[in-house]
């Protein structure tokens, strides 16, 4: 069976080694945990997950391998078959039906009757309002309904149940997934480079204890306070084929506005040209100078551009060719310009990455991004600060 689990691992991409196997089957020959399928769950999971990105993954792998193990509370064992768990029916209740059953209580006493039930019950049941099975009333099982029960496999059907093995609990870690402010800051933490900058902060406890043990009394010292030191310039394609993503980049943007310290943003449309802006409602009348931007900020500045680069390709590669202007150089240019500035820079783009060969656009914009353009999920966010980290 754990052969099964290191192949079922290995498939579902995380890399599990030979090594970690055997930490864990030596973890569980000193019984470093109780004998239950929680403890084991999380045991294998600190000894294979080394990316929290691939936790939901894991939770996919385990509940496959392991599926129906969960099948007492406590140190009592006890099988429970797992075509048991196979639901085949469900029974339908009315509201009224429903007010009629009732709970059996506090927690406690509801994990001490499916112990006691599991030590009685010999055979599959189906239906009913005690035995653990598929449909019914009883409070074990899945595929039915209770007020408060154990959900045992199967598929959630009235979200009431107190406790379920099968839940997946990190669901929106899964690094192919589309990001949440709380993802995008765990893959921006990537992109760090901690200085002490400003007035003496915070206390430092090494300082002290050396000034102290040299002067022989209490000799405290302060210092700055650490800061990530990257300094970063967002820039933000807004309105036409962008805005079923203004939520997500709403999120990308609080994420790193509350990661970075020096952070300057610039919104631009489609492709960026010799002017950008900072504000939507005054896009037309209060334009920054892209020349302006180049020679202002200094060329150890990190450059992320976010877009679906889905436009007309004149609007890449012709002057004249923006939807709003006449702009005189073409948007190339101006890209390869800011990325001649700026060495380390990365596209970052919402339409899946599946997609982008079916737009000419896309292609052109990738290729003048020198293939850094990476897909805005989890998987995406972590290569492009990968990316931006390394020295160019």
């Amino acid at each position: 069976m754990f052969f099964n689990f290191l192949d079922e691992l290995r498939a579902a991409g995380i890399p599990a080694s030979m090594k970690e196997h055997l930490v864990l089957l030596e973890a569980l020959d000193r019984d470093v945990i109780a004998r239950r399928p929680e403890e084991f769950y999380y045991l294998a999971r600190a000894t294979f997950v080394k990316d929290e990105g691939l936790l939901d993954r894991f939770d996919q792998v385990f509940s496959k391998v392991f599926k129906g193990l969960e099948t007492s509370y406590g140190t009592d064992q006890a099988e429970l078959p797992l075509d048991w768990l196979k639901a085949v029916a469900e029974k339908y209740l009315t509201p009224e039906e429903m007010e009629k059953i009732k709970s059996l209580g506090s927690w406690e006493e509801i994990m001490e009757t499916l112990k006691k039930r599991l030590e009685e019950q010999k055979a599959r049941h189906q239906g009913g309002n005690k035995w653990i099975g598929t449909g019914g009333t009883s409070p074990y099982g899945n595929g039915g309904y209770n007020p408060e029960g154990v959900r045992i496999g199967g598929e959630s059907r009235h979200k009431r149940a107190i406790k379920v093995w099968d839940k997946r609990e990190f669901s929106n870690l899964d690094n192919k997934r589309e990001l949440g402010t709380r993802n995008i800051k765990v893959a921006l933490r990537r992109l760090r480079r901690f200085a002490r900058e400003g007035a003496a902060q915070e206390l430092d406890i090494e300082g002290t204890i050396d000034g102290t043990a040299r002067q022989g009394w209490l000799d405290i010292h302060m210092r700055p306070e650490r800061h990530n030191a990257v300094k970063l310039l967002l820039f933000l394609d807004v309105g036409g084929s962008m805005d079923p993503y203004i939520r997500l980049c709403e999120e990308l943007f609080s994420a790193a506005t509350s990661e970075f310290k020096n952070m300057e943003f610039f919104y631009f449309h489609n492709c960026l040209y010799e002017g950008v802006w900072k504000d939507n409602r005054r896009r037309f009348s209060e334009r920054i100078p892209t020349w302006d931007i180049l020679h202002k900020y200094g060329h150890d500045y990190k450059v992320v551009l976010v877009g679906d680069a889905s436009m007309s390709p004149y609007e890449i590669s012709y002057p004249g060719g923006s939807v709003e202007h006449f702009n005189e150089e073409a948007g190339a240019a101006w890209l390869q310009r800011l990325t001649n500035t700026y060495p380390a820079a990365a596209w970052l783009n919402p339409v899946p990455e599946e997609h982008w060969g079916y737009t000419q656009s896309i292609r052109l914009m990738k290729d003048l991004m020198q293939g850094r353009m990476y897909p805005l999920t989890l998987k995406g966010l972590d290569d492009a600060m990968r990316e931006l980290s390394r020295k160019h």
